[in-house]
């Protein structure tokens, strides 16, 4: 399970916004790092970012977003890097940085940067074609310990991310071996949603927000959520897997990361200016509109949280990728 009680932190944490921190507080412009193009995921949470602050008069100093798209987020982070501890410069972070360190195709992990918030989860969902035999997630269960590898599985942009993570757990809890699962990846999690619409594979693996419409127009049916309590809106009527009887939790969570070795005084002022963000109206309408739960933490829960991310992935990842 990935960090269960982590993901529902949010309803029982109480935000405690202070005054900046004194003997900090930003000389120049900040720098806000995305690691994919303008328009992508880690794009859009920059931007809007630097937009709230902005429009909400929190940050007094100028912000820009870089983009350094690449490397699923190693571009991004090696780029951080280069510089030395200075509060001026955050980044916009993902699973993917613990995924790629644990698969070794990254050098760098949450322990090389200063954890400074987690932002929001994007849960995953399971869907399928409306008119699949597969009608619930139990339906599901029973082929996974039937036959495994008569369930294919459509993933976005590659094996080992979060859809595959999901699709992993839930046939472990299911019993099955996750590593008999046929996963096809696709290019984006558009194309992989077609696919599931086409009948082209069994089942998708998919953010929330990616499967919301179709599921408003009838096209896909949703059969479980990775999340810790059900989401509103559309997927009020849609049990999440722990309702269902299969402890799975997996989102795209968003995080901040800063340079290693930033001071205290530094920390303390991001903790401040990232407090109030979620904050806001504007924020919280984000939240709503792209089905995300705002479970946000602290810089010292989120390391506590990274921590147990890496080591929940690690063992999931060691099945789905093992050779």
């Amino acid at each position: 399970m990935i960090l269960r009680k982590f993901a529902g932190m949010a309803a029982a944490v109480c935000i405690s916004v202070t005054a900046h921190a004194e003997g900090w507080n930003p000389e120049r412009a900040i720098e806000i790092v995305a690691g994919s193009g303008a328009g992508g995921a880690q794009d859009r949470t920059a931007r809007a970012m630097q937009r709230i602050w902005k429009e909400e008069g929190i940050i007094a100093v100028a912000t820009s977003v870089v983009n350094k798209p690449g490397g699923g987020g190693a571009v991004s982070l090696a780029y951080l890097n280069q510089r030395a501890a200075d509060g001026h410069y955050i980044a916009v972070g993902s699973p993917t940085l613990l995924i790629n360190h644990i698969a070794g195709t990254g050098k760098l992990n949450y322990t090389d940067m200063t954890p400074l918030a987690l932002l929001f989860s994007e849960y995953i969902v399971l869907a399928v074609r409306e008119d699949s035999p597969i009608r619930t997630g139990e339906d599901l269960v029973r082929r996974l310990k039937t036959d495994p590898s008569s369930i294919s599985a459509a993933v976005a942009t590659a094996r080992g991310g979060m859809q595959h993570v999901t699709v992993g757990l839930v046939a472990k809890a299911a019993g099955a071996d996750p590593r008999k699962l046929r996963v096809v990846v696709f290019d984006s999690g558009g194309e992989s949603i077609t696919a599931a619409m086409g009948g082209h594979v069994d089942v998708v693996a998919t953010a929330a927000a990616n499967a919301a419409q179709q599921m408003r127009n009838g096209r896909l049916r949703v059969i479980g959520v990775a999340a810790p309590r059900r989401l509103e809106g559309v997927y009020a009527n849609v049990p999440t897997w722990s309702e269902q009887g299969y402890e799975v939790v997996a989102s795209n969570w968003r995080s901040v990361l800063g340079l290693r070795g930033m001071t205290p005084a530094q920390v303390a002022w991001w903790d401040s200016v990232l407090g109030k963000l979620v904050q806001t109206p504007e924020w919280n309408e984000d939240i709503r509109k792209n089905e995300w739960a705002n479970n946000y933490l602290n810089s010292a829960d989120t390391r506590v949280f990274l921590a147990a991310q890496y080591e929940s992935l690690r063992s999931i990842l060691a099945e789905l990728l093992a050779r």
